[in-house]
C-alpha cells in the first residue's frame, strides 16, 4: 500500500475534489491552501500562467501581478519551463517547492508549496495535491472570470477575446504524438486560429489565417473554425472540411478570403495528408534539419471564394513522417515580422531556432514559447501582422528488441 493511503492523504485529496465542485473559483486558493495543511504541509498557492506566458500570476489573492513571479529568471519558472519540480531552502528552514501544473500536456501554471524541512516525504504528497489542484482549477476555467482575468495583464480588442474564445488548449498529445501552438500578439490579434484535436487514432489539424486584422478578420476565423469541427465532428474527410470552411465564408463574410493548412497525422503509422488553400507551405523538419520542399507544392486558391472556385484544384497531399519527426505550420505573419531595421525574421531564423530546439531535448511547448519571445524580441514587442505556430511531433514508443 502506497505511502498516501497509509498517512491519510487519500482522505485529504478526496476531500480537496469534492468541496470544489461546490467552491466558486474565488476560493480554489483557500480551498488548496487548507489541503495543503491537512496534508501536513505549511501551506500553497496557485500561479497561473499569463496569456503570453511571461508572468505567473497568484490566483486572485487581491495581489495579482503584483506578487507575481516570472517565467524566466526564477525557480518557479524554471519548474514552468521545464515541467519539473523545484525546490529551495529558507533561511527559516522551511521549504519551498514549485511544482508544475499540467493539464494533459498543457502547462497552466505552477503550485508553490511551503514545508517543513524535516518533514519525510513531502514530495510525495506535493505532486499529489498539484494534480488535484490543477483538475479544480481547469474544472472552473470554463466559466470563471476569476481565472481568466488572472491570466490577463491588459484588456483584450473585441476581435481578440473572440478568437481566444474558439481556440483549443495550447497543447494536445499522447504517447505517440504531440501538438503545440502560440498565437501573438495575444491581446490584438485579428484573423489568425489554429485547432488540434485526436479522434479516432488521428491528430486533426488547422491554421487559419484571414485578411485583415479587424472584427471581420476574427470572425472569418471563428467561421472557419466552426466549419472545420462541424464537417470533421460529423464524419467528413478533408475535402468536407476545406468545402464547409470555403462555402461557410462565401455565404456568411462575403468578400473576405482566408488562408489555411487542413491536416490529418495518423498516429499508429505516421501518414500525414494535408490541404494548402493559399498558405505559407508546411515544413519537415527531419533528425535536426528541414527537408527542403519536403511539403511545398504548387499554391492553389485561399477559402472564401465558395461558388467562384468550382473546378479550382484542391489537392490532398501525403508524406510518409519517420519517428521524432516534427512538422511545422505557421502563418505569414511569423516569417514577415520586420524589425526597426526593415530586416525579415524569415524562414531560415525560424527554422534554425526550432532545430536548435529539438536538439536540445526542449519539448514543443517550451520551443515554441521562446520562439514567439523572440520573434517579439525581433520587432521590439509589437507585432504589425498576427503571428501562428504549430508544431506537430510524431513519437512513436520504440519497439522493443
Amino acid at each position: 500500500m502506497s505511502r498516501v493511503a497509509h498517512d491519510g492523504s487519500g482522505e485529504a485529496l478526496a476531500a480537496l475534489l469534492a468541496r470544489s465542485h461546490h467552491t466558486s473559483p474565488d476560493g480554489l486558493p483557500m480551498l488548496v491552501d487548507a489541503a495543503a495543511r491537512d496534508l501536513g504541509l505549511e501551506g500553497a498557492r496557485i500561479l497561473l500562467a499569463d496569456v503570453q506566458q511571461h508572468l505567473l500570476v497568484p490566483l486572485d489573492d487581491g495581489h495579482g501581478a503584483a506578487r507575481a513571479l516570472g517565467v524566466e529568471g526564477t525557480l518557479a519558472g524554471r519548474a514552468y519551463r521545464e515541467t519539473s519540480v523545484r525546490v529551495a531552502r529558507e533561511d527559516d528552514g522551511l521549504l519551498r517547492i514549485w511544482l508544475p501544473l499540467i493539464n494533459g500536456i498543457e502547462r497552466i501554471g505552477v503550485l508553490e508549496v511551503t514545508a517543513r524541512g524535516d518533514h519525510p516525504g513531502p514530495e510525495d504528497r506535493c505532486r499529489a495535491l498539484a494534480d488535484a489542484a490543477c483538475l479544480a482549477v481547469v474544472a472552473k476555467s470554463g466559466f470563471s472570470d476569476t481565472i481568466v482575468r488572472t491570466v490577463r495583464t491588459a484588456p483584450m480588442s473585441l476581435a481578440a477575446e473572440l478568437v481566444w474564445s474558439i481556440l483549443p488548449p495550447r497543447s494536445i498529445g499522447t504517447d505517440r504524438v504531440t501538438s503545440s501552438a502560440v498565437l501573438e500578439p495575444a491581446y490584438e490579434v485579428g484573423g489568425d486560429a489554429f485547432d488540434h484535436a485526436l479522434h479516432a487514432g488521428r491528430l486533426h489539424l488547422a491554421v487559419v489565417d484571414a485578411m485583415g486584422h479587424d472584427l471581420a478578420a476574427g470572425l472569418s476565423a471563428a467561421v472557419a473554425m466552426a466549419g472545420c469541427r462541424s464537417a470533421r465532428r460529423a464524419g467528413g474527410d478533408l475535402h468536407d472540411v476545406m468545402t464547409a470552411v470555403d462555402e461557410a465564408l462565401a455565404r456568411w463574410i462575403p468578400d473576405r478570403l482566408l488562408t489555411a493548412v487542413l491536416g490529418t497525422l495518423d498516429v499508429a503509422d505516421g501518414l500525414f495528408r494535408w490541404l494548402n488553400c493559399g498558405h505559407p507551405p508546411p515544413l519537415l523538419i527531419r533528425r535536426g534539419h528541414v527537408v527542403a520542399g519536403a511539403l511545398e507544392h504548387p499554391g492553389e486558391l485561399p477559402l472564401g471564394l465558395g461558388a467562384a472556385a468550382e473546378g479550382a484544384r484542391r489537392t490532398v497531399h501525403t508524406a510518409q513522417l519517420e519517428p521524432g519527426d516534427r512538422i511545422l505550420v505557421h502563418t505569414d505573419g511569423v516569417t514577415e515580422a520586420r524589425a526597426f531595421d526593415g530586416g525579415r525574421f524569415g524562414e531560415l531564423r525560424l527554422t534554425d531556432h526550432v532545430v536548435r530546439a529539438a536538439a536540445a531535448g526542449e519539448r514543443a511547448p517550451e520551443a515554441l514559447r521562446r520562439l514567439v519571445s523572440t520573434i517579439l524580441e525581433h520587432q521590439r514587442g509589437r507585432l504589425d501582422d498576427d503571428a501562428t505556430i504549430v508544431l506537430v511531433e510524431w513519437h512513436p514508443p520504440v519497439p522493443a528488441d
